[in-house]
């Protein structure tokens, strides 16, 4: 077992996958201009610069050697709210790494069913932590016509299916669609979309496959173009990350990689377990991202000279109601954890939908009060290369002067972030993934109603209606 270096991660990227991006078929993403801020971004995952990172991003194992505390799983409240300092500082690319606590959340269930499936998941686990991998969450299918189930669409692969059955292991074919960082991971997590029935044997699928894979092919798609000027493009420049439309072209998959081949009572447990933890990880990145919203709304305002204006205060008190709302789910939601068969801790159930259900139901409006604070200079404010040409220059710094104490450039790039994370690369990709990521608000409506204690509230409100 041993902790990858950034340098070997990148070496580790050279496995012959299969990826395409703007219409180019790219043979090794670590020489692609196209790749360079993405396999940067995953990278830093694998620099331990200090002991004090070291200790955020790693934890000691059961062996009594370091990994990635991505791959801890939780036993208590502590282990939690380290998982959750660990995630404000991973990429994306470890956040959907992820998927190794759902598949580890469910294989006790698995082992009921089918014991080499549950051993199966075992053995990924290690393999993944103990070569310091990455895996990603692959669940959307196409779904084609969604008035009809998946065997009943005039193409039958837009839902990923077996197509047959060998000794070797099961072949499969279908796309899975919004996969994100699929081209940097080294291991495709592939889960049921959804529960099917038993006419649906076929597409009660679950299983695990190196990148790299014969068949596997990625047909790549970010919000940003690969080369972004970082004045003008604070958050952008930094944090491009490509999704991926994922196609299984008739691939093979061993049995010793098979978590699920037909067996349909598992296809919604697999699915919903996926759902917590990636709603956990948009939760934990909502609450830094409206803390965010807050310091730019307080900044720009002060910068106007309206901070004290009753309407400016009013707005941010929305904003920091909203931040607080969210950072107290978060909270709740590991303080009152809870655990599966195995042992295995997990955020609060109910919290974490109804949090994410706030966050996005709300995130919009928290865009509006953060661009109306900003005013117009949001869209129209002049790029850097024309505050550095002298004659172009000297104007944007007499006539975007406001006082003495704000320096105009300043000035400048908290008005380019937050076009950035609102209005432009990074905010166009937001305003949908904050409605879409662990499911549409549909899927949290369901959940909630599912989960919460209607029994319980009904005998409440009979009984104070005296009603015997």
């Amino acid at each position: 077992m041993s902790l990858k270096t950034p340098r070997e991660y990148v070496d580790s990227l050279k496995d012959g996958r299969v990826t395409f991006w703007d219409g180019e078929k790219i043979d090794d993403i670590t020489a692609s201009p196209k790749f360079t801020t993405p396999i940067a971004v995953a990278a830093a995952d694998y620099d331990h610069p200090s002991p004090e990172r070291t200790e955020v991003m790693t934890y000691v194992t059961e062996t009594g050697e370091r990994a990635h505390r991505v791959f801890q799983i939780p036993r208590n409240e502590d282990d939690l709210i380290k998982r959750v300092r660990m995630m404000e500082e991973m990429s994306i690319v470890g956040g959907v790494t992820g998927v190794m606590m759902a598949l580890m959340s469910v294989k006790d269930d698995v082992a009921q069913v089918n014991p080499q499936y549950a051993a199966n998941i075992e053995r990924l686990y290690h393999h993944v932590r103990d070569n310091d991998l990455r895996a990603a969450e692959v669940i959307t299918d196409p779904k084609g016509d969604r008035s009809r189930r998946a065997h009943e669409q005039d193409d039958p692969d837009l839902y990923v299916r077996i197509v047959r059955r060998t000794d070797e292991g099961i072949v499969v074919r279908g796309a899975k669609l919004h996969i994100s960082a699929a081209s940097l991971v080294h291991e495709l997590v592939v889960m049921p979309t959804k529960g099917m029935r038993q006419d649906e044997t076929d597409y009660a699928v679950s299983f695990s496959v190196p990148v790299g894979t014969p068949g596997v092919k990625i047909i790549n798609r970010s919000f940003a173009t690969s080369q972004l000027n970082e004045f003008d493009y604070p958050a952008s420049a930094h944090h491009s990350m490509p999704e991926g439309f994922v196609v299984f072209d008739d691939v093979l998959v061993p049995w010793d990689r098979v978590f699920l081949a037909g067996e349909t009572q598992l296809a919604s447990r697999l699915a919903q377990s996926l759902g917590l933890w990636e709603r956990t990880g948009g939760l934990v990145a909502a609450v830094a991202e409206s803390k965010m919203f807050v310091g730019l709304a307080a900044l720009v305002s002060e910068m106007q000279g309206k901070d004290r204006d009753a309407h400016v205060q009013s707005t941010l008190a929305e904003l920091i109601c909203y931040a607080q709302m969210l950072k107290m789910s978060l909270d709740y939601a590991c303080a009152n954890f809870e655990t599966a068969t195995g042992g295995m801790v997990y955020p609060n159930s109910l919290a974490v939908n109804a949090a994410k259900y706030y966050y996005a139901s709300n995130y919009h409006t928290a865009v509006k009060y953060l661009q109306d604070l900003s005013g117009g200079l949001v869209v129209t404010l002049p790029t850097e290369s024309d505050l550095r040409n002298p004659e172009s220059g000297q104007y944007i710094r007499k006539y975007l002067r406001t006082k003495s104490t704000v320096d105009v450039e300043s000035r400048m790039r908290v008005y380019n972030l937050i076009r950035d994370i609102t209005a432009d690369a990074l905010g166009g990709w937001r305003l949908v993934v904050a409605l879409q990521a662990g499911g549409g608000l549909a899927a949290q409506r369901t959940m909630m109603n599912r989960i919460y204690d209607v029994a319980g509230a009904k005998a409440m409100a009979l009984a104070a209606a005296g009603v015997k």
